[in-house]
């Protein structure tokens, strides 16, 4: 008798844990929803229209959230090996000064200039893979300095002042083809630099779910030990992950410039903490070894929607840092209680 009451009382338990881990897996999309049906509550009205759901205002959210996402896609990477990398801000404005200074002042095109700094960005990352994963010094440590080393090289390159950027084809002009980068598409409606990020994430989503890199990243990130006891080449995906990290700064440094029409050696400042805040949000652990793109994806967009709708109220910018502080480590306050998988 005891077994058959015990049947059905553990299959509800079961139940019970199912739903439960999927309210978790999918925190971020649920805090994404809610933050978006709160905005939609306490924005401001004007001629009985709701701001905050409008086309402008909308196509304003995912446009300023493109930069931070575009970093927070290549944070996640680095986070799911249990790295971090504080260095990506000031990598964006490298990006952003190097973009600049090639076509404004050095009269170099648009697809050279732009290679040329996404190849620095990728070397620069790799760089701070080697010294983590060859040398074994932490990340946290060398991607410190390495925030000051490129916060020091974009200052020398742009002689410490932000560089403008004009276009046309005359001298210390920027090819008219950079300015595409910063318009809208379909009509108006949707900002290039979101058609960036949706394509970066999209396409880290996939490398994620199919490629056999993906299995070596979580492996490390859930066990480096038992991962090198494996097979699992361990300091070739540490220096990889930086790598990519350090692209897709110098990628958001390229958006940066086109959407500001300038390249400023402090450009970035604190891009590195709302990056972490957006991985955070989205579910992946700092531990490493569980965490999504898709989650982060949410979470870049949940704190753009807070963003704009505290700016649409005119709230007070110290009240809003106090609030997107709380929402951060109610996110964190959930990943510990996420029950393990």
């Amino acid at each position: 008798m005891t077994d058959v009451q015990d049947k059905p009382a553990t299959q509800v338990e079961r139940s019970a844990g199912s739903v439960v881990a999927t309210l978790f897996r999918f925190q971020s999309v649920f805090g994404l929803l809610a933050v978006f049906v709160a905005a939609i509550i306490f924005s401001p009205r004007k001629d009985g229209e709701i701001l905050f759901i409008s086309a402008d205002n909308l196509a304003n959210v995912v446009r300023a959230v493109s930069e931070i996402g575009i970093i927070a896609v290549g944070m996640t990477f680095v986070i799911l090996i249990g790295g971090i990398d504080l260095s990506v801000g000031a990598v964006l404005g490298l990006a952003a000064v190097g973009s600049a200074v090639l076509m404004v002042e050095s009269d170099w095109g648009f697809l050279p200039s732009v290679l040329l700094v996404l190849v620095i960005g990728l070397v620069f990352g790799a760089l701070q893979g080697v010294a983590t994963a060859m040398i074994g010094i932490q990340s946290f440590i060398v991607t410190l300095a390495g925030l000051q080393i490129a916060r020091g090289l974009a200052r020398i390159w742009s002689g410490g002042q932000g560089v403008a950027i004009s276009y046309g084809d005359g001298p210390n002009e920027a090819p008219e083809s950079f300015a595409i980068l910063g318009e809208r598409t379909f009509g108006g409606l949707v900002p290039i630099p979101v058609l960036i990020f949706a394509v970066v994430a999209i396409a880290a989503v996939v490398f994620l779910r199919v490629s056999a890199f993906s299995r070596h990243l979580y492996a490390v990130g859930g066990n480096e030990k038992a991962a090198r006891l494996s097979g699992v080449p361990v300091v070739r995906v540490k220096i990889a992950v930086f790598a990519i990290c350090g692209l897709l700064a110098a990628l958001a440094g390229i958006v940066h410039a086109v959407q500001l029409n300038q390249g400023s050696p402090n450009d970035g400042i604190g891009y590195e903490l709302d990056a972490i805040a957006a991985v955070v949000i989205g579910g992946t652990s700092l531990m490493g070894g569980r965490g999504s793109v898709a989650g982060t994806v949410a979470g870049a967009l949940l704190l753009g929607v807070l963003n704009n709708i505290l700016a649409l109220n005119n709230i007070d910018s110290n009240i809003q840092l106090l609030i997107k502080g709380l929402v951060i480590v109610a996110a964190a306050a959930l990943q510990r209680l996420r029950p393990a998988t």
